[in-house]
C-alpha cells in the first residue's frame, strides 16, 4: 500500500508567508494527501493570537495532522509559564490533530526535541532528554509487527553547523536506538531548507529529511514543503518551492546554520545521501 505525506515546518504564525501558506492550502484541497506532518514552529513567539491564527489555519485543512512542537512554541515572554507549563498554549492545537497517526503498516512517531531551559545560553537549540527519546522508543516498540515508523522531530538529528555550534543534545544516542528499530526516516524542520540525509551509525543507517519553511524567514530556499511517498520499505521524497528558482541550487548538501545558494546558476552540488528530487517551479 502506498501512503503520500505532506511534510511541512516552520509555518511561524505572526511572520508567516500569507502567499505560500494559500499555495500550500490549494494544493492540499486538490491533492488530498493521506496524512500532513508539521516538524514544529507554529508561531514566531508562542503568542496566543499566533497560536489562534494557526490552530484555524490547520482546522481549515481537514485532512489527518499531526504536529510537533518547536522551540518557537514555548512561551518566549512569560517565565513562569515557561519553567511551569512550557506547553500549555501548544495544547490548543492538540485538540485538533493527532500526536501520533497510524496508517496500515505505517506509523508517525513524534519526538520532542525542545526544553523549558538548558545549561547552555542558547535554549533554542535542540535537546533529546532520556525520557523524551524512551517515550518516543516504547511508542515505536509498541506498533503492530510489521509496521513502520516515520518519527517526527523539530531539530534535526545531525549537526547543522560546519563549526558545530548548534548541535542536538542527545541526538547520537537517539540515532543508534532509531536504527536499531530500522525506522523509514526521521522528518524535522527548524533550518529553514530542505534536505535529505543519511547518517551511519554502529547499528546502521537513518535517512533524516529535513522541510523547508513556509513564513517569511527564509535563508537559501524560497517557501517550500515535501511530498513523501511511501510504498513499503520504499521512500522517495520531493521538494516543492513556491518561486521560480534553479533547482539544484535549493538542495542543501550540509544543512548550514545559515546557508547561502550557489553563485552560479546550475552549480553542481556534492551529494550526501540521498538528494531529494525537486519539482518544477509552481506559479
Amino acid at each position: 500500500m502506498s501512503w503520500r505525506i505532506f511534510h511541512l515546518s516552520d509555518l511561524h504564525f505572526g511572520l508567516e508567508d500569507r502567499v505560500a501558506l494559500a499555495w500550500t492550502e490549494r494544493c492540499i484541497a486538490e491533492e488530498a494527501p493521506d496524512v500532513i506532518a508539521i516538524t514544529g514552529d507554529l508561531t514566531m513567539r508562542a503568542r496566543s493570537r499566533e497560536f489562534a491564527a494557526a490552530c484555524a489555519w490547520v482546522g481549515a485543512l481537514n485532512r489527518p495532522t499531526t504536529v510537533e512542537v518547536g522551540n518557537h512554541d514555548l512561551p518566549y515572554f512569560n517565565l513562569i509559564e515557561r519553567f511551569f507549563d512550557p506547553y500549555k498554549r501548544f495544547r490548543h492545537i492538540e485538540t485538533l490533530i493527532e500526536r501520533e497517526i497510524e496508517l496500515p503498516g505505517l506509523a508517525i512517531v513524534p519526538l520532542k526535541s525542545t526544553a523549558r531551559a538548558q545549561l547552555r545560553l542558547n535554549w533554542s537549540k535542540g535537546w533529546v532528554s532520556a525520557a523524551a527519546l524512551a517515550h518516543t522508543l516504547a511508542a515505536i516498540d509498541a506498533l503492530p509487527p510489521g509496521t513502520r515508523a516515520v518519527v517526527a522531530v523539530h531539530h534535526p538529528l545531525v549537526e547543522t553547523d560546519p563549526a558545530g555550534r548548534t548541535v542536538t543534545r542527545g541526538a547520537d544516542a537517539a540515532l543508534e536506538e532509531l536504527a536499531k528499530r530500522r525506522v523509514l526516516a526521521v522528518i524535522s524542520g527548524h533550518v529553514h531548507d530542505p534536505f535529505d540525509l543519511t547518517r551511519q551509525t554502529r547499528f546502521g543507517p537513518v535517512r533524516m529529511i529535513g522541510a523547508g519553511t513556509l513564513s517569511l524567514r527564509i535563508r537559501s530556499t524560497p517557501p517550500s514543503y515535501n511530498v513523501l511517498t511511501i510504498d513499503g520499505d520504499q521512500l522517495s521524497v520531493r521538494v516543492r518551492t513556491l518561486d521560480e528558482v534553479a533547482t539544484r541550487e535549493m538542495l542543501i548538501p550540509a544543512v548550514p546554520a545559515n546557508a547561502r545558494p550557489p553563485r552560479k546558476e546550475n552549480e553542481p552540488v556534492a551529494p550526501v545521501g540521498a538528494v531529494p528530487a525537486v519539482d518544477p517551479p509552481v506559479h
